[in-house]
């Protein structure tokens, strides 16, 4: 059985905007519960990269051969996080639908 490195998970400021926008939106349309409910899911999902980061598939608008951008796909919305050498980086949640250069811009997110 291959052992998977265990590796920090940080989030992007970036992240931050885009989950505020999400609820915002989410609360609007779907009522408080909906929103919170959503939210924790997302956030589910994230913290449990650590270990899981090689579960979920190449992110297809920004391939590289090391296979370091991944998405997570959760309804009709993307996660973005990279891989690096020491830690996991969540970059972005956008729609699905999001032009590809906007999500093309998460690489050039630092954090």
């Amino acid at each position: 059985m291959v052992e998977i490195q265990r590796k920090e998970v940080k989030i992007s400021n970036q992240f931050d905007l885009d989950i505020i926008s999400l609820y915002t939106f989410g609360e609007e349309v779907f009522g408080a519960i909906a929103a919170k409910s959503f939210i924790a899911d997302i956030y589910s999902r994230v913290w449990s990269l650590d270990t899981m980061y090689l579960l979920h598939l190449e992110c297809r608008h920004l391939k590289k051969n090391d296979k370091s951008y991944r998405n997570i796909i959760l309804g009709s919305y993307l996660i973005i996080y990279r891989i690096t050498a020491d830690r996991i980086e969540v970059l972005r949640i956008l729609h699905s639908h999001s032009s590809i250069r906007k999500i093309r811009t998460s690489r050039r997110i630092n954090i």
